[in-house]
Protein backbone atom coordinates (compact mmCIF):
# COMPACT_ATOMS: atom_id res chain seq x y z
CA UNK A 1 0.00 0.00 0.00
CA UNK A 2 2.62 2.61 -1.08
CA UNK A 3 1.71 6.27 -0.88
CA UNK A 4 1.52 8.53 -3.91
CA UNK A 5 3.87 11.08 -2.37
CA UNK A 6 6.71 10.07 -0.09
CA UNK A 7 7.02 12.18 3.04
CA UNK A 8 9.78 14.78 3.16
CA UNK A 9 12.44 13.15 5.38
CA UNK A 10 13.60 16.57 6.66
CA UNK A 11 10.16 17.70 7.83
CA UNK A 12 10.13 17.70 11.69
CA UNK A 13 6.65 16.13 11.69
CA UNK A 14 7.89 13.29 9.48
CA UNK A 15 10.90 12.77 11.73
CA UNK A 16 8.65 12.65 14.82
CA UNK A 17 6.21 10.23 13.19
CA UNK A 18 9.01 7.97 12.03
CA UNK A 19 10.42 7.97 15.57
CA UNK A 20 6.98 7.13 16.97
CA UNK A 21 6.81 4.14 14.64
CA UNK A 22 10.31 2.99 15.58
CA UNK A 23 9.64 3.42 19.31
CA UNK A 24 6.36 1.52 19.03
CA UNK A 25 8.10 -1.25 17.15
CA UNK A 26 10.88 -1.42 19.76
CA UNK A 27 8.29 -1.77 22.53
CA UNK A 28 6.56 -4.54 20.60
CA UNK A 29 9.89 -6.36 20.15
CA UNK A 30 10.35 -6.30 23.93
CA UNK A 31 7.14 -8.21 24.51
CA UNK A 32 6.37 -10.15 21.33
CA UNK A 33 8.09 -12.34 18.79
CA UNK A 34 8.73 -10.42 15.56
CA UNK A 35 6.62 -12.87 13.53
CA UNK A 36 3.60 -12.21 15.77
CA UNK A 37 3.82 -8.41 15.49
CA UNK A 38 1.38 -6.88 13.02
CA UNK A 39 1.30 -3.46 11.41
CA UNK A 40 -1.91 -2.89 13.38
CA UNK A 41 -0.02 -3.55 16.66
CA UNK A 42 2.58 -0.97 15.67
CA UNK A 43 0.11 1.67 14.50
CA UNK A 44 -2.09 1.27 17.56
CA UNK A 45 0.86 1.78 19.91
CA UNK A 46 2.20 4.70 17.81
CA UNK A 47 -1.30 6.26 17.60
CA UNK A 48 -1.15 6.60 13.83
CA UNK A 49 -3.19 5.08 11.02
CA UNK A 50 -2.07 2.39 8.61
CA UNK A 51 -1.72 4.84 5.71
CA UNK A 52 0.77 6.86 7.75
CA UNK A 53 2.74 3.71 8.54
CA UNK A 54 2.86 2.75 4.85
CA UNK A 55 3.97 6.27 3.91
CA UNK A 56 7.12 5.57 5.95
CA UNK A 57 7.68 1.82 5.51
CA UNK A 58 6.40 -0.64 2.89
CA UNK A 59 6.07 -3.41 5.50
CA UNK A 60 7.30 -4.58 8.90
CA UNK A 61 10.41 -6.14 7.33
CA UNK A 62 11.54 -2.75 6.01
CA UNK A 63 10.81 -1.36 9.47
CA UNK A 64 12.97 -4.07 11.04
CA UNK A 65 15.79 -3.29 8.61
CA UNK A 66 15.57 0.41 9.48
CA UNK A 67 15.44 -0.40 13.20
CA UNK A 68 18.58 -2.56 12.92
CA UNK A 69 20.39 0.05 10.82
CA UNK A 70 19.58 2.77 13.33
CA UNK A 71 20.81 0.59 16.20
CA UNK A 72 24.00 -0.21 14.28
CA UNK A 73 24.58 3.48 13.63
CA UNK A 74 23.99 4.35 17.28
CA UNK A 75 26.04 1.55 18.83
CA UNK A 76 28.82 1.12 16.24
CA UNK A 77 29.19 3.81 13.58
CA UNK A 78 29.18 6.74 16.00
CA UNK A 79 32.23 5.24 17.73
CA UNK A 80 34.30 5.00 14.53
CA UNK A 81 35.86 7.69 12.36
CA UNK A 82 34.87 6.21 9.00
CA UNK A 83 37.10 8.70 7.15
CA UNK A 84 40.28 7.36 8.79
CA UNK A 85 42.36 4.35 7.80
CA UNK A 86 41.86 1.03 9.54
CA UNK A 87 44.13 0.79 12.58
CA UNK A 88 44.56 -1.64 15.44
CA UNK A 89 42.73 0.82 17.69
CA UNK A 90 39.82 0.94 15.22
CA UNK A 91 39.63 -2.86 15.23
CA UNK A 92 39.50 -2.88 19.05
CA UNK A 93 36.72 -0.28 18.95
CA UNK A 94 34.78 -2.27 16.34
CA UNK A 95 34.98 -5.52 18.31
CA UNK A 96 33.87 -3.80 21.53
CA UNK A 97 31.08 -1.94 19.70
CA UNK A 98 29.79 -5.18 18.14
CA UNK A 99 29.81 -6.80 21.56
CA UNK A 100 27.69 -3.89 22.83
CA UNK A 101 25.40 -4.25 19.82
CA UNK A 102 24.81 -7.98 20.41
CA UNK A 103 24.29 -7.54 24.13
CA UNK A 104 21.85 -4.67 23.60
CA UNK A 105 19.94 -6.54 20.87
CA UNK A 106 19.75 -9.64 23.03
CA UNK A 107 18.13 -7.63 25.84
CA UNK A 108 15.68 -5.64 23.71
CA UNK A 109 14.44 -8.39 21.40
CA UNK A 110 12.11 -10.95 22.98
CA UNK A 111 13.12 -13.71 20.58
CA UNK A 112 16.62 -12.60 19.57
CA UNK A 113 17.52 -16.01 18.14
CA UNK A 114 14.48 -16.06 15.83
CA UNK A 115 15.78 -12.86 14.21
CA UNK A 116 19.45 -13.85 14.21
CA UNK A 117 19.65 -14.48 10.46
CA UNK A 118 18.00 -11.16 9.55
CA UNK A 119 20.19 -9.32 12.04
CA UNK A 120 23.28 -11.10 10.77
CA UNK A 121 22.74 -10.19 7.11
CA UNK A 122 21.93 -6.58 7.93
CA UNK A 123 24.88 -6.03 10.25
CA UNK A 124 27.47 -7.92 8.20
CA UNK A 125 26.57 -5.79 5.17
CA UNK A 126 26.86 -2.51 7.09
CA UNK A 127 30.07 -3.66 8.76
CA UNK A 128 31.52 -4.74 5.42
CA UNK A 129 30.78 -1.34 3.86
CA UNK A 130 32.40 0.43 6.82
CA UNK A 131 35.48 -1.79 6.68
CA UNK A 132 35.85 -1.30 2.94
CA UNK A 133 35.92 2.49 3.48
CA UNK A 134 38.46 2.10 6.29
CA UNK A 135 40.62 -0.29 4.28
CA UNK A 136 40.69 2.01 1.27
CA UNK A 137 42.62 4.45 3.49
CA UNK A 138 45.34 1.86 4.26
CA UNK A 139 47.01 1.72 0.84
CA UNK A 140 45.63 3.18 -2.37
CA UNK A 141 47.65 0.75 -4.50
CA UNK A 142 45.69 -2.30 -3.33
CA UNK A 143 43.11 -3.31 -5.93
CA UNK A 144 39.42 -2.96 -5.11
CA UNK A 145 38.75 -6.70 -5.36
CA UNK A 146 41.32 -7.45 -2.67
CA UNK A 147 39.88 -4.68 -0.47
CA UNK A 148 36.38 -6.11 -0.93
CA UNK A 149 37.59 -9.60 0.01
CA UNK A 150 39.43 -8.26 3.08
CA UNK A 151 36.36 -6.28 4.15
CA UNK A 152 34.15 -9.36 3.81
CA UNK A 153 36.62 -11.53 5.72
CA UNK A 154 36.97 -9.02 8.56
CA UNK A 155 33.26 -8.20 8.82
CA UNK A 156 32.19 -11.85 8.93
CA UNK A 157 34.94 -12.64 11.43
CA UNK A 158 34.08 -9.78 13.76
CA UNK A 159 30.37 -10.48 13.52
CA UNK A 160 30.77 -14.23 14.02
CA UNK A 161 33.12 -14.04 16.99
CA UNK A 162 31.07 -11.36 18.78
CA UNK A 163 27.80 -13.20 18.07
CA UNK A 164 29.20 -16.40 19.54
CA UNK A 165 30.61 -14.46 22.53
CA UNK A 166 27.10 -13.15 23.23
CA UNK A 167 25.31 -16.45 22.57
CA UNK A 168 27.67 -18.40 24.85
CA UNK A 169 27.02 -16.10 27.79
CA UNK A 170 29.71 -13.38 27.56
CA UNK A 171 32.14 -15.17 29.88
CA UNK A 172 34.85 -12.58 29.27
CA UNK A 173 34.72 -8.83 28.89
CA UNK A 174 34.41 -7.24 25.46
CA UNK A 175 37.89 -5.77 26.01
CA UNK A 176 39.37 -9.22 26.70
CA UNK A 177 37.70 -10.61 23.58
CA UNK A 178 39.07 -7.73 21.53
CA UNK A 179 42.51 -8.33 23.04
CA UNK A 180 42.48 -11.91 21.76
CA UNK A 181 40.83 -11.22 18.40
CA UNK A 182 42.52 -8.05 17.14
CA UNK A 183 46.10 -9.42 16.97
CA UNK A 184 44.79 -12.28 14.83
CA UNK A 185 43.01 -9.88 12.48
CA UNK A 186 45.78 -7.31 12.52
CA UNK A 187 48.31 -9.80 11.12
CA UNK A 188 46.10 -10.21 8.05
CA UNK A 189 45.50 -6.47 7.69
CA UNK A 190 49.25 -5.83 7.89
CA UNK A 191 49.60 -7.68 4.57
CA UNK A 192 47.70 -4.81 2.95
CA UNK A 193 50.03 -2.10 4.25
CA UNK A 194 53.17 -1.05 2.37
CA UNK A 195 56.41 -2.61 3.65
CA UNK A 196 57.66 -0.72 6.68
CA UNK A 197 54.45 1.39 6.82
CA UNK A 198 51.86 1.70 9.52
Amino acid sequence: MPSILSPNPNDPRVIRTRQLILDSFAEQLNTMDFNAITVQDITRKATINRATFYAHFPDKYALLESFLSDAFTELVLRKIDDQAALTEETLYTLVAALCDYHESSHHCLKKYDSLALIIEENIKLQLEQLLQRLLSGVDSTVDSRTLQTAATLLSWSIYGVTYRWNKEGRHESAAALAGRLVPLMNNGVSLLTPAGGE
